[in-house]
């Protein structure tokens, strides 16, 4: 699969395309050209490791949206084994936009949930651009209960853009659905952890985003409201998203400073784009850590400790003014 380059990527790429034609050189007119190909790969390196140490809020967003980043079925085929999907809310109807089933981890049987976009147009219509609707998020609960039912851990994979916003949604009731799931997994009486991939909008994230352990790949966003929205309501103009970005401190490791989530995954250089078997490698390591604590705390501690992580999001110190100011 050829890599589509970012706009701040293309020097980097530009030089890597330059690499393989003086390998290309070196083969066909038979000369040693290895100093300057080992010169020109040490360039490389640094110029990534330059670039990719300094990226802004905005830089990481548009990788976050990458698409050829790894999705939730890619995991769910390689972190996971045997996965088998279940299908349906048992209300209204199958959302494929939020796959869910049964799958095994490390030596852990799990119950997942996520949420799935498209590579492609005809994908994107049929996962509705990774936007559930309401029997999306019913059949992620459902889905949970079982796992509470049967004692096995909930994983739940975040990747929207947000819940879809449009009239059958309102009709159906998205606001309620969403609602009723922070409820429940707030007692759900069993092991969670979310795990943010990729984009981490709005209530269409949270909506299966109460967890135990809140994570977050290195080049994930999470955020009440997307860049380009932000922009729109404060600016009055989209073009001023990077800004948006900036200020919603919207990264992994802004919201590790927040303690808002409980752990940054590490990505490969570049990306988890770059390289999908070692990021699901990695992936795969942190849940299972995560896991064997989990799974040997008595669920009365789970619980407290659940509640008591979210409880005091958004508290803070200081002197606040009978005037407000």
């Amino acid at each position: 699969m050829k890599l589509q380059p970012l706009d701040f990527e293309k020097p980097i790429f530009e030089l890597e395309r330059k690499l393989e034609d003086l390998k290309r050189h070196s083969r066909a007119q038979d000369i040693n050209l290895d100093p300057e190909v080992k010169r020109m790969q040490a360039k490389i390196e640094e110029m990534k490791r330059e670039t990719y140490d300094k990226l802004t809020a905005w830089q990481r967003v548009q990788i976050a949206r990458h698409p050829q980043r790894p999705y939730t079925l890619d995991y769910f085929s390689s972190a996971f084994t045997d996965f088998i999907e279940l299908h349906g809310d048992r209300l209204f109807g199958d959302d494929k936009a939020m796959p869910a089933g049964l799958a095994t981890i490390g030596d852990h049987r799990c119950v997942v949930v996520g949420h799935q976009k498209g590579r492609e147009l005809k994908e994107n219509l049929k996962r509705n651009f990774g936007s559930a609707h309401p029997e999306g998020y019913r059949k992620a609960l459902r889905m949970m209960r079982l796992g509470e039912k049967f004692g096995l851990p909930v994983i739940a994979l975040i990747d929207t853009p947000g819940a879809y916003p449009g009239v059958g949604a309102e009709e159906r009731h998205i606001s309620e659905a969403i609602a009723v799931n922070l409820r429940e997994m707030m007692v759900l009486k069993t092991p969670i952890i979310s795990v943010v991939i990729g984009e981490g909008g709005s209530g269409g994230a949270l909506g299966i985003g109460v967890a135990d352990r809140v994570l977050m790949l290195e080049n994930a966003y999470y955020s009440v409201i997307s860049p380009e929205g932000c922009a729109a309501i404060l600016w009055k103009h989209r073009s001023h998203a990077p800004e948006a970005a900036e200020a919603l401190k919207l990264t992994a490791r802004d919201l590790e400073e927040l303690k808002l989530i409980d752990e940054v995954i590490p990505e490969p250089l570049g990306g988890a784009h770059q390289d999908h078997e070692q990021t699901a490698t990695i992936l795969k390591k942190t849940i299972v850590k995560h896991l064997k604590k989990l799974t040997e705390m008595p669920i009365e501690k789970l619980l407290a400790q659940r509640y008591a992580k979210f409880r005091k999001m958004g508290e803070f110190a200081g002197d606040v003014s009978k005037n407000g100011t």
